[in-house]
């Protein structure tokens, strides 16, 4: 693999002194002086030389290097900010070593209990190594996109949407957004670091059911909540009998036989439990009857 190395530039304001200087000093000395033809021609060469290296000024911007190449072969990178001047025969490259954003399209998938979903991911990202991004890959924007989108489908098949598509694991997309977050960030970073990337941050963005299942695990979703508030109810009702059936037979209010405490159970329950108002009924005749 090819790694960033330091290149060997120079200050480009000195460097316009130091150019400037020479330029006069040898056209002078080829058309200003009464010199023999052969030191004519040799400051002549000179003079065109030095024309020549004005080409080599190139500008470096805050958090932006400069790829050097001589005729293909990488010479080295330059992240001096400001006027820097190096070889003419120099190809300066731009790679910018900002911080961006990507964030994918939403992307259809079947999670790991085969439930089609559509999921997207934002992915903040950086170039660490210039030389890696440059000539380890064809084009690591365009490669940081496509890593980026297979990382979220893998995530996306190996883990279950809701922990109840998958019974036994408590770990899924929807409910471990840091987790999520984690893992999604790790696989990301594996399949980019040898672009010379650095992933600083990925998360997921949007994640539902594909609209058409959707409506049928939005019924499974309120039928399990359902089930739970049930549950609570019988519970506290149970309760409920139970404390009202220990306070009669503590104060002695009434003596009620299996059979009767079956049927005073059985009519708390109902109203307890019921989802509509019970309508009271007067009983004037025996507790028999």
């Amino acid at each position: 693999m090819i790694e960033e190395k330091r290149a060997t530039s120079f200050n480009g304001y000195l460097s316009i002194v130091v150019l400037f200087v020479l330029q006069i000093a040898t056209v002078w000395a080829a058309f200003g002086l009464p010199l023999p033809i052969v030191l004519r021609v040799l400051f002549t060469l000179s003079a065109i030389i030095v024309g020549i290296c004005w080409i080599g000024f190139y500008m470096v911007a805050p958090n932006q290097a400069r790829v050097l190449q001589l005729f293909g072969s990488y010479v080295g990178s330059d992240r001096s900010e400001g006027l820097r001047w190096a070889n003419p025969l120099y190809t300066k490259a731009k790679v910018s070593l900002r911080v961006r954003n990507f964030e994918s399209g939403t992307l259809k998938v079947n999670d790991k209990s085969g439930n089609p979903i559509d999921i997207a991911a934002v992915v903040v990202w950086k170039v660490i190594d210039s030389a890696e991004a440059l000539f380890e890959v064809d084009n690591y924007e365009n490669y940081v996109t496509i890593q980026s989108e297979a990382a979220l489908r893998n995530l996306a098949t190996t883990h279950p949407y809701d922990a109840q598509d998958d019974e036994g694991t408590d770990f899924c997309l929807r409910s471990s957004p840091e987790e999520v977050a984690t893992l999604l960030k790790q696989e990301v970073q594996n399949r980019l670091s040898k672009a010379g990337v650095d992933v600083i941050e990925a998360r997921i963005s949007h994640l539902a059911y594909a609209p058409e299942i959707a409506s049928a695990m939005l019924q499974r979703q309120q039928a399990s909540a359902i089930v739970a508030a049930r549950l609570k109810i019988v519970e506290g009702a149970v309760g409920m009998v139970e404390l009202a059936l220990q306070a009669l037979a503590e104060k002695s209010v009434v003596e009620l036989d299996e059979e009767r405490k079956a049927a005073m159970v059985s009519n708390l329950l109902v109203v307890l439990c019921g989802e509509s108002q019970a309508t009271p009924v007067v009983n004037t005749g025996s507790l028999y009857t």
